[in-house]
């Protein structure tokens, strides 16, 4: 359809609140946004009061910002996070607020800092956040992420095109991902959502005991937890509220053991982590942990990921994603996370999620551990499927089941 942009703009922030979101009526919201994302913000805001929003309130963060504090800060303020700030929002969503994160970063923002200082300031907000990143990947209120084009991320993403041109060429495959583009978005977004989550009871009914990878430069073994629960699309949280946690989503996703992923990795796509470019990970584990790690770029800062806390360097999800997924089929390596995992099967370095797991919130943490959940105060997914990686379903017996070919579900 011939739409214009204000039109798909505001047509984007309706599927955020009422698809990704579901916001209920009386329900507050927090926005965690760019300043470059404002007009969208506000087109959310309003929709969000239009469907009953009681209070819509907006974090705002600014690159300049960020990057004034690595540049002249001093290592306090390296050092430091604002719990204060921090504690009241977890309280906002222990009351029942939604969340809503907008991604807009420059992939390379903080390519000119050091290592040590990224890892550091990335570890005390870890740390702090962890209260939040608990109850939203615990799954105790509807939440959602989507992305939002910035210059200086389009930029990143189309380096020979203008800006202007290379910012629209991201909107548009950020509108096309999000079946904005579709004659009818929301009707579009349910029935993709209705296919993965057919997928994930297909899956579900299987009882695999791991999953197998294989092909150029991979040969790793994830197994999987007792009791695991696969997950995709839309999911109920624990609130009550139907959500889509990612707007794009290709995904299917479960829960490794902590102590059972063996075998070699490499990755098939760059990786932007904590505003630095990783690419040409390879990874050798050993009874769960990454035990040999390597990058073709960026090897000091991914080692640093690796080495945030105890658990870091073990796997926390494991997810199947079709090589012609609408994430792939926009043909952009988008160098955000939310976007290129939904391109490719990826694993995630840290926490686990708890959907993934059967009675996860009536355990303690000795409990959740002992069934091979981890815990950890990052999650960093990255991308190890291609047209060339093959995947099987293998049950307690050793039979396998093959469940994609040449990254295509078979």
């Amino acid at each position: 359809m011939n739409r214009s942009f204000d039109e798909k703009l505001a047509l984007f922030a309706k599927l955020a609140v009422h698809e990704g979101l579901g916001l209920a009526r009386g329900q507050e919201l927090i926005v965690a946004a760019e300043l470059i994302a404002a007009p969208l913000v506000r087109l959310i805001a309003a929709e969000a009061y239009r469907a009953g929003a009681k209070n819509v309130e907006v974090l705002w963060s600014d690159p300049e910002l960020t990057l004034a504090r690595f540049r002249e800060g001093s290592d306090e303020a390296i050092a430091y996070a604002p719990n204060w700030l921090i504690d009241g929002v977890a309280r906002a969503h222990r009351e029942n607020a939604a969340r809503l994160a907008i991604s807009s970063t420059d992939p390379g923002l903080l390519a000119r800092v050091a290592p040590d200082r990224v890892a550091t300031q990335s570890k005390v907000q870890g740390a702090a956040r962890k209260p939040v990143s608990d109850l939203v990947a615990g799954s105790a209120i509807n939440w959602c992420v989507i992305g939002a084009a910035s210059p200086a991320w389009a930029a990143r993403v189309f380096p020979d095109l203008p800006t202007d041109r290379a910012l629209a060429k991201l909107w548009d495959a950020i509108f096309l991902t999000s079946r904005v583009e579709e004659p009818d978005p929301v009707a579009a977004w349910v029935a993709h959502s209705e296919s993965l989550e057919a997928r994930v009871t297909t899956l579900e009914a299987a009882r695999f005991d791991a999953l197998h990878f294989t092909g150029p430069g991979t040969d790793l073994s994830v197994g999987l937890v007792e009791g695991h629960r696969w997950a995709g699309g839309r999911g109920r949280a624990k609130n009550g509220i139907l959500c889509s946690p990612n707007i794009p989503t290709e995904e299917v996703f479960c829960m490794p053991h902590r102590l059972r992923v063996d075998g070699v990795v490499s990755s098939t796509m760059p990786l932007s982590v904590r505003g630095q470019m990783v690419d040409g990970i390879r990874v050798t584990f050993k009874e769960g942990q990454a035990v040999e790690a390597t990058a073709r770029q960026g090897e000091a800062t991914f080692r640093k990921l690796l080495a945030t806390d105890e658990h870091a360097g073990r796997l926390g999800e494991v997810a199947l994603v079709p090589h012609s997924s609408k994430v792939r089929q926009a043909g952009v390596l988008f160098l955000n996370t939310l976007y290129d995992e939904n391109a490719a099967s990826h694993i995630a370095f840290g926490a686990s999620y708890g959907e993934n797991l059967s009675g996860y919130a009536e355990m303690s943490e000795a409990q959740r551990v002992a069934r091979g959940a981890n815990d950890s105060i990052v999650h960093v997914d990255w991308m190890i499927g291609s047209d060339r990686i093959d995947v099987d379903g293998v049950a307690k017996d050793g039979a396998r089941t093959p469940l994609m070919r040449a990254g295509e579900w078979a």
